[in-house]
């Protein structure tokens, strides 16, 4: 069952936890099917790593796991103002009142019996997807204060700015001002190119300004049709460096890593860096071991979170 993409509405993230390979195929498919992007997680700990470097837009947990069950998970995740608006929808087969009690105690909005009925996974998540985003959306700017980021409608006409994105749009393209009703070119065409593209959070533009580079990550879209982009600066190289330095790769891990989170698919990687698919493949592998993920989406999350603090 394929959704269809609302104009203007990036594809939410669910982070889907859960010890069993099996489920966990089994979610990821239907899920991306919808038109969703699914990270995994393989128990609680996974989890709890995982979103120290990226949020997603909702969680499905599993409540029966080992070493660390939902429920406590759970409760950990709720424990940090980070994610108290995060939606986590427990799924289980437990379904006595007072499995759900404790559930919904330990913070989680909603409850799926196993087996999995599609229908009624998808029409959940698309429910609270939609509460969480009106929730959380009204309070990202405030957030977002003290950090160089925008928003830009459907049309990437802006809808606001923080002072320090207005610095910096004036600093790189001079003659620009916060005044001026629209984005300096080629800023503007960058960004409309990317809406079109239908991108997911994460999703990076970047535009040649002098001898820097303006860098803008897609970090949500709000049910107001805003899509929020933070900002950055970069010299030639250092996005490589970077992701070298904090996951411990090698300087080719490092760069396949690069392209991997910039949409490329291992044969755009291979004639890139003129190394054979095989080869893209095996550095995948260890990138993967280095990070502590268990696929691709979740690797390419971590490395846009990583370039875009």
């Amino acid at each position: 069952m394929q959704r269809a993409e609302s104009p203007g509405m990036a594809r939410p993230v669910v982070l889907v936890v859960d010890d069993t390979p099996e489920a966990l195929r089994f979610l990821t498919t239907t899920i991306e099917q919808a038109g969703m992007t699914v990270l995994i997680a393989i128990d609680g700990l996974a989890a709890l790593d995982l979103l120290k470097k990226i949020t997603p837009d909702l969680i499905l947990m599993d409540a029966v796991m080992p070493n660390l069950d939902g429920f406590e998970t759970t409760r950990r995740i709720k424990a940090q103002p980070a994610f108290q608006h995060l939606p986590i929808i427990f799924m289980t087969g437990l379904t006595e009142p007072d499995q759900v009690v404790r559930g919904l105690t330990a913070g989680g909005i909603d409850f799926v019996s196993k087996p999995i009925v599609i229908d009624e996974l998808l029409a959940r998540i698309r429910v609270h997807l939609n509460t969480a985003r009106v929730a959380h959306g009204s309070h990202l700017a405030l957030d977002m204060s003290g950090r160089p980021a925008l928003a830009v409608d459907g049309a990437g006409e802006p809808l606001w700015l923080t002072p320090a994105a207005s610095a910096m749009l004036e600093r790189l393209f001079p003659g620009w001002s916060c005044a001026s009703a629209r984005l300096p070119e080629p800023f503007l065409g960058a960004l409309r190119a990317l809406q079109a593209s239908a991108p997911t959070p994460g999703a990076r533009v970047s535009v040649a300004a002098g001898d820097r580079t303006l860098e803008a990550g897609l970090l949500r879209t709000t049910a107001a049709d805003q899509w929020v982009f933070r900002l950055a600066e970069r010299h030639e190289g250092e996005d490589k460096a970077t992701l070298a330095a904090q996951h411990g790769l090698t300087s080719r891990e490092a760069e396949v890593l690069l392209w991997i989170s910039r949409g490329k698919q291992n044969r755009e990687v291979s004639a890139i860096l003129e190394i054979s698919p095989r080869t893209v493949n095996k550095h995948l592998e260890q990138i993967f071991e280095k990070m502590g993920v268990e696929n691709r989406a979740s690797a390419t999350a971590i490395a846009v979170a990583t370039l875009t603090r």
